[in-house]
């Protein structure tokens, strides 16, 4: 091998390993895993919630204004859900689906799927469904997804106090999401 050879191959070496350090320095480090509260009292949780702010969505496009989830637990231990909102149009729409708890029944983990039933054995029409904050009172909560790709802020009542709000995206900043993205939701004072 030729002194050129030698410095062309130590050369190549030299590029490789900066680029990969380089690579290194610009990749950010992996984020904690989500964390979920600790437990959840179904029964407690069953009811309405009104969606205060999420991050944007493809199945929630159409939604305008006053969407809000209606759960009710069903006999075999499953929760129907009713997913409704208003269009730009003022049309109403509606979304019935099915959650399932997975593990423990306080488990605040549950899985969600709005396909048709016959479908509900592909692995890919199910959706999580992780209660990540939720307040004493069962009054506030944050559902979001292992990989932070979804955010719902959810109250018992259409409006919440900016206090209320602030004091949650704190919250949610301490577990790594992007609160910036949220897109806060109109709600009608009164809900027909």
């Amino acid at each position: 091998m030729t002194l050129k050879h030698l410095w062309f191959a130590a050369s190549l070496a030299l590029t490789a390993l900066l680029s990969q350090h380089a690579a290194a320095q610009t990749s950010p480090a992996p984020l904690p895993a989500v964390t979920t509260i600790a437990a959840l009292d179904v029964p407690l949780y069953m009811g309405t919630w009104y969606e205060i702010a999420k991050f944007p969505n493809r199945f929630q496009a159409k939604c305008a204004a006053n969407t809000r989830a209606q759960y009710l637990a069903q006999t075999d231990g499953s929760v129907q859900v009713l997913n409704s909102c208003t269009t730009a149009e003022g049309n109403p729409t509606k979304a019935l689906g099915r959650a399932q708890q997975i593990g423990a029944a306080n488990s605040p983990k549950l899985k969600v799927r709005f396909a048709p039933e016959w479908l509900s054995w592909l692995p890919l029409v199910w959706g999580d469904y992780w209660v990540i904050d939720l307040d004493a009172d069962y009054q506030l909560a944050a559902v979001s997804d292992s990989k932070r790709e979804y955010l719902w802020v959810l109250s018992r009542t259409p409006q919440l106090s900016p206090q209320a709000y602030e004091a949650l995206l704190e919250r949610l900043k301490a577990q790594h999401f992007d609160v910036q993205k949220l897109d806060r939701t109109p709600q009608a004072t009164t809900q027909r």
